[in-house]
């Protein structure tokens, strides 16, 4: 055997051991191995495990748009402020956070129950109502980002839609990615109904999706966006006035914890179901006919609509 072949048998066992070990895990020290599947990310389903969780309040009016980022994210709410404007809350896992974020805006009280579902996430906002600031501050369910050196302006935007920032390190102290509730499967389930564009509206605001043969392509107020998903859940909420109130009048609280009616939009089909969270700490099921419906692995947007 001469020596290429030597070398070439070598690199092979080392790519081999590799990818076992990819696959396999040892119960013990004392050679009883188990074998499992490859981690998976409990936020989109795809190969790999979701890191610690950085969710970012983000605007969304004209002036906001383009916003940065978005098409990192592991999920985007879409949520009802005041005015019956949205905003947008990106999570992201911190094996894929992008450069930067934005543009940047306050936190709501709704932030704060919908986030409760996850480990400790990090949330960075640029404020917040002067009764509320200090309860996300010193909240144990998140790890409150805002003030620090890693929010920046920019001049080419007015403010307040200019203010962005810097990811990195953001999630350090944030709990690492748990399971919310969803499931996922490349199999598109059994039922639903074709429909390759549908719409989401809040009382100023209107979200659009239209399937274009592999993803959703998303439109906000009637106007185009970069901005994409694998799948789409509008989650129909109950909507009261939050008890941080503000001096331009009604503060929207979309209601998370509860049950109610929802439509899941994957693979240019709409499926009718349920959701369900029981507590703040529960994830949410999405279910049809008891059971729950798979997303397809990727992005997804969720979008809170006004019952």
């Amino acid at each position: 055997m001469n020596r290429r072949q030597v070398i070439g048998i070598g690199v092979a066992g080392v790519l081999t051991a590799t990818l076992v070990s990819g696959c396999k895990t040892s119960s013990d020290d004392g050679g009883g191995g188990s074998t499992s599947a490859p981690a998976v990310s409990v936020l989109t389903g795809k190969p790999g495990a979701a890191g610690r969780v950085l969710a970012v309040k983000i605007d969304n009016v004209s002036q906001a748009r383009p916003q940065t980022g978005l098409n990192n994210a592991d999920l985007v709410y879409g949520i009802e402020v005041e005015g019956g404007l949205s905003r947008l809350m990106a999570v992201f896992d911190s094996d894929h956070l992008p450069a930067s974020v934005g543009p940047v805006r306050s936190a709501r009280e709704t932030d704060l129950q919908l986030l409760a579902e996850y480990d400790h996430p990090a949330l960075a906002f640029s404020g917040a109502q002067s009764q509320l600031l200090p309860v996300l501050e010193n909240s144990s369910e998140i790890d409150a980002v805002t003030g620090t050196s890693a929010f920046y302006r920019v001049s080419d935007r007015a403010a307040p839609h200019n203010e962005y920032l810097h990811t990195k390190g953001l999630a350090d102290n944030a709990g690492v990615a748990k399971d919310i509730g969803l499931t996922f499967s490349a199999t598109v389930p059994a039922g639903g109904t074709p429909k390759t564009t549908t719409s989401a509206s809040m009382p100023a605001a209107k979200f659009g999706f239209t399937w274009d043969g592999s993803q959703y392509k998303v439109a906000m107020d009637g106007s185009s966006s970069p901005w994409t998903a694998a799948n789409v859940i509008i989650q129909h909420v109950q909507v009261k006035q939050s008890q941080y109130h503000s001096r331009t009048g009604y503060v929207p609280y979309s209601q998370t914890v509860g049950q109610g009616s929802a439509t899941i939009l994957r693979n240019g089909r709409s499926y009718a179901v349920q959701w369900d969270r029981p507590t703040e700490t529960d994830g949410t099921a999405y279910t049809l006919d008891g059971k729950p419906l798979p997303l397809n692995p990727g992005r997804t947007w969720i979008i809170l609509e006004p019952s």
